[in-house]
């Protein structure tokens, strides 16, 4: 038969098809006066043609091969027409509608930019009308595979057999077919052959919105839309400058902030019922979840992502997170979202080698391989990964009301040679160690951002002295809204490891970090990356009995909050969690019932409130807010600074002993002549301090201090934080 001499047929029985509509479904016989009809179906043993609305006979197909090829003419046939098919398996039978009869929902792809490419690409719900009364629904995939020599669908739809529903690509790298009837829930993922021949791995969908958990590691289409969102008054609140509000920021990860009684992870619902009224209590802003993209290894706590738009399964649905982002919401509270771009990990589903080229990654490892976390990094100089990178963080913004992106890793993408030894690395074009192409993806990222979700805002985990981080890109930054301070977290814990005794002749590293606290838009973060790998918690960082260990934490937390920048803490730092971090258990809440944890608890909610509602503790950017009192008494080491509010008369003073010998008669400079009252003290009773403070209220006198003329004289209590706020004249 002649049929079987067509090179594209045999490609379809091949399974290496690159143009399956140019050979199956109706096509114009040579003569141009009727229409072919030919059908692949693996393994079928029969197949009747049917009328697309009705059950009406309109041919039996000829077996052209045994392995499923079928062939009918339609005699002076020459309009295309729309039909189902009976497939017989034996005695079996099903009915299906051809896709391949089809072409136009297969190749009118849906409007896009290039910051939404994931409503054009992965599993989208469409439909192909046939008439005025009917349409057929179900799902266009399209995946890109520029180097592939064919692609396929496979599910649970086809029995996941790579030769049932080869897809078609027009020469733009881009892989399509719709499919009908494969609705919502429907378990699939891609066949791909390389160029070579080489039947690769089974891919997940680069785009897929729900992945399953292991082993199957399969995509799963998403159109239930469920939820309702409740938002509206958020997502449409005021335009605000952050850098002028307060930013409590309180870091958790889903599985192991809380969990049930069999040791088993929260849900999203659970985690909503529970988080919500807890933040809303604590005083928090915001609240910074781990990554939660997913990933297929519960130990790289969602930084390892395959699966940048899937909300990880293991809490449960995409519509469930979004209610739990939509309660946070309705509560006033802001949800950053761990975004992770710098680098992705070779499980054979994910993204290495993804057609049988390096389509993603850098193909020299010595630009394309992190030697410190065994890991694949992005080709930035691509453009279709800089569009699907900047399309996944406009999507988190759009489809789940994400209001900011904290970027993982970002020194890793800004230098070549990054965790690499002489020889290991690739200098760029003027012989340096900046990458160019992922300073120019940061660049454009921040900007789409910026520009078309002005409530939204991006945060840089960068950890050198590269300028500019936090800086708009017209003025050469690189655009980020804010930027850790790693330079304050590493100075701050080195000083408070230490014990008292010794920290007299360490005072620079609790100030230096004023010299540039406002070069950068700064957060001050004390991550999960300070509890974990054998780091011990906050707590036991602390020097001397369990008395001293909580004061020192109680004063430590004070610093940080009087401290210039917004602020960060991983969970459990509240209530002086007792053990490090671990993914695989609950926090110790039990911890709450004893009277040290619980006045740690209570303090860090009272210094959230006080943040909050304080402005001289708002302007954390500018030199405007700050000013030092003393920053030189190394002898008894104590700090002194005045925070100022915006309109330069409001402000606050205050005062931390990082040592366990109280001060009678301290006295300090102080900004204006009047009364000066205190309105917290980490050494109060209630926190389980000694109490040793009893006033409240100080008025001035006409004695100089620290260069100014009117100055107060406080007891200073022993391994404390105070805060005096001036009331006036």
């Amino acid at each position: 038969m002649g049929l079987l001499k067509n090179p594209l047929i045999e490609d379809i029985l091949n399974t290496c098809c690159a143009d399956p509509f140019g050979c199956l479904g109706l096509q114009e016989s040579a003569s141009k006066k009727n229409l072919t009809l030919t059908v692949w179906r693996p393994n079928a043993t029969a197949i009747r043609v049917l009328g697309i609305d009705s059950d009406k006979v309109l041919s039996n197909m000829t077996q052209a091969n045994e392995r499923g090829l079928f062939y009918a003419e339609f005699p002076q046939q020459t309009t295309r027409f729309h039909y189902r098919l009976e497939v017989f398996y034996g005695k079996e039978s099903i009915t299906i509608v051809d896709p391949y009869q089809f072409p136009n929902a297969t190749f009118s792809d849906p409007q896009h930019h290039q910051a939404n490419l994931y409503k054009s690409q992965g599993a989208i719900r469409t439909g192909a009308p046939v008439n005025d009364e009917l349409t057929i629904n179900g799902t266009r995939f399209a995946v890109y595979a520029p180097a592939a020599r064919s692609v396929s669908v496979v599910g649970d739809f086809n029995a996941w057999d790579g030769g049932a529903h080869p897809m078609s690509s027009n020469g733009d790298g881009i892989w399509r077919l719709f499919i009908p009837d494969v609705n919502h829930g429907a378990r699939y993922k891609f066949e791909i052959r390389a160029n070579n021949g080489d039947l690769l791995p089974h891919r997940s969908d680069p785009y897929a919105q729900r992945i399953e958990q292991f082993p199957s590691f399969a995509s799963v289409t998403c159109f239930d839309n469920k939820h309702q969102w409740q938002d509206e008054a958020w997502m449409n609140r005021p335009l605000e400058d952050l850098y002028e509000k307060p930013m409590s920021i309180y870091e958790l990860q889903l599985g192991s902030w809380r969990r049930n009684e069999h040791n088993l992870p929260l849900t999203y619902l659970e985690i909503k019922d529970q988080l919500v009224p807890y933040i809303k209590e604590m005083g928090y802003t915001h609240v910074e979840l781990l990554p939660v993209t997913e990933y297929p290894y519960d130990g790289s706590w969602g930084y390892q992502p395959v699966g940048l738009f899937a909300a990880t399964s293991r809490f449960g649905t995409a519509e469930e997170f979004k209610a739990l982002i939509d309660a946070l919401h309705q509560a006033d509270i802001s949800v950053i979202m761990d975004w992770v771009p710098a680098h992705f990990p070779a499980d054979s589903h994910g993204l290495a080698n993804f057609d049988g080229s390096k389509q993603y990654e850098y193909p020299d490892p010595k630009k394309g391989w992190h030697p410190e976390w065994n890991s694949l990094i992005y080709d930035f100089g691509k453009e279709h990964v800089v569009n699907y990178l900047i399309s996944n963080a406009v999507f988190w913004l759009e489809e789940f009301h994400i209001d900011g992106l904290r970027v993982d890793a970002v020194a890793s993408m800004l230098y070549l040679d990054y965790s690499r030894e002489d020889g290991e690395w690739i200098p760029n074009k003027d012989g340096g160690n900046h990458n160019y192409e992922a300073i120019d993806f940061l660049r454009r990222l921040n900007e789409t951002v910026y520009l078309n979700h002005p409530r939204c805002f991006t945060v840089a985990e960068e950890s050198t002295a590269f300028p500019g981080v936090s800086k708009p890109t017209y003025m050469d930054g690189l655009g980020f809204g804010f930027k850790w301070n790693m330079g304050w977290m590493n100075d701050s814990l080195e000083y408070i490891k230490k014990d008292p005794v010794y920290r007299k002749h360490h005072q620079g590293e609790l100030t230096f970090s004023l010299v540039y606290a406002f070069d950068e838009q700064f957060v001050l973060p004390i991550s999960h990356d300070e509890v974990v790998h054998g780091k011990g918690s906050m707590l036991t960082k602390m020097p001397g009995d369990a008395w001293q260990k909580f004061a020192n934490l109680r004063a430590f937390s004070a610093y940080m909050y009087f401290h210039p920048g917004k602020k960060l803490n991983f969970m459990g730092n509240e209530f002086a969690q007792g053990q490090e971090w671990s993914h695989e258990r609950s926090l110790d809440w039990h911890l709450l019932e004893i009277d040290l944890h619980k006045g740690q608890h209570t303090l860090s909610k009272d210094l959230n409130h006080l943040y909050k509602n304080e402005a001289s503790l708002h302007l954390d950017h500018s030199h405007q807010g700050f000013e030092w009192i003393s920053y030189d008494d190394h002898a008894n080491s104590i700090l002194a600074f005045v925070r100022k509010a915006k309109n330069n008369e409001e402000h606050v003073i205050a005062i931390i002993n990082f040592t366990p010998v109280p001060q009678g008669h301290y006295r300090i400079g102080v900004p204006r002549a009047g009364r000066y009252q205190l309105v917290l003290n980490t050494d109060d009773a209630k926190y389980t301090g000694s109490g040793y403070m009893e006033t409240q209220e100080f008025h001035t006198s006409n004695i100089a201090s620290h260069g100014r003329e009117q100055s107060i004289e406080l007891q200073v209590p022993p391994l404390a934080g105070m805060l005096l706020k001036w009331l006036g004249k």
